[in-house]
């Protein structure tokens, strides 16, 4: 399988991380105020759907940050 070029790594990181914490999150949260609902699955992709286009950007932003400031006190890998 043909791989996407080196320099789309942290773009590529940051949808996948993005949608698995998002998914997650909205999840408990919506879990959390409407409970297990018939429309919970509606709530739960609204919830989903707006919050997904921030954590991108922002993972896109301050994953960077995040690595160095954990590379002060965590030997790397």
């Amino acid at each position: 399988m043909k791989k996407l070029p080196k320099n789309s790594f942290h773009l590529f990181f940051s949808l996948v991380m993005g949608a698995m914490m998002v998914f997650l999150m909205t999840a408990v949260i919506t879990l959390a105020n409407v409970g297990m609902t018939d429309d919970f699955l509606r709530h739960w992709l609204h919830a989903f759907l707006i919050a997904y286009p921030v954590a991108v950007p922002v993972i896109y932003l301050f994953a960077p940050i995040a690595r160095k400031m954990t590379a002060r006190f965590v030997e790397h890998p």
